[in-house]
């Protein structure tokens, strides 16, 4: 009888024992289920410039494109420069119009073929082989495809914005286009996109370099910008008489 009570306390400590080492795992489990959410979380409450949650190369659609931006390839980000600055400064600068540089490059390349092709008889040599240049149709369809969805972006968020529902971007948009027309009454067309081309080669470069600073220093921007808007919000646009908002109808 003995001996079989204590088998019984034996077995009754073993499953106490049992108990205790569950929930101790069980416990240990939780409280890591509960680290990772507040990792995650933390990883979450990173500010980053325009929204985005992706590197920068994959924000500028990634591939070709992206890699000339960022000067993956340095030597056809620089080619690109170099023609756009040649552009700007022939237009610009030297005050050529596009038709006489056109017609200019145009007699040049002829004139030097037609001499090359005529004196090949007299010093025995092959005349020159002038490539069968082509437009391709799939790029140009891919193109002009994209141009057209992007014109429709356009129309649709325009449209938005005249319909009076969102007084913040609709103050935005007339802040920007009051912007960018001053800067249109400083300089022309060319220079212009000869700046922003010039911008788009540099800054998001050096912004890729420098996301971590750039990203807090925007962080610190953004949250005065939210304060004064607030302010003026307050004192301002919450003063405005608005009509009635019609209730959408239900399906």
């Amino acid at each position: 009888m003995a001996e079989h009570e204590e088998k019984h306390e034996e077995s009754l400590m073993e499953k106490i024992q049992e108990k205790i080492h569950g929930h101790d795992s069980s416990s240990s489990s939780s409280d890591s289920d509960d680290d990772k959410p507040s990792e995650s979380s933390i990883k979450a409450k990173v500010f980053r410039l325009c929204g985005r949650e992706r590197p920068v190369h994959h924000f500028f659609g990634g591939g070709k494109p992206a890699d000339i931006l960022l000067w993956r390839n340095k030597k056809i980000s620089a080619g690109a420069l170099g023609v756009a600055t040649v552009i700007w400064v022939l237009f610009e600068l030297l005050e050529y119009h596009l038709l006489t540089l056109v017609c200019h490059l145009l007699i040049l390349t002829l004139a030097l073929l037609f001499l090359w092709s005529n004196a090949t008889t007299f010093i025995n040599k092959s005349p020159p082989r002038i490539p069968e240049v082509q437009i391709p149709k799939e790029p140009v369809i891919e193109f002009t495809e994209a141009l057209r969805s992007e014109i429709n972006c356009a129309v649709i968020l325009l449209r938005d914005i005249a319909s009076g529902r969102d007084l913040k971007k609709f103050l935005s948009v007339i802040a920007g286009l009051w912007v960018l027309s001053i800067v249109g009454s400083w300089c022309n067309f060319l220079t212009l996109f000869y700046i922003v081309f010039v911008l788009l080669h540099t800054v998001p470069v050096l912004y890729e370099k420098y996301e971590d600073k750039v990203d807090s220093f925007a962080e610190k921007a953004m949250h005065k910008i939210k304060k004064q808007y607030a302010v003026f919000d307050a004192k301002v646009l919450s003063k405005i008489p608005r009509g009635p908002l019609k209730e959408k109808k239900k399906d």
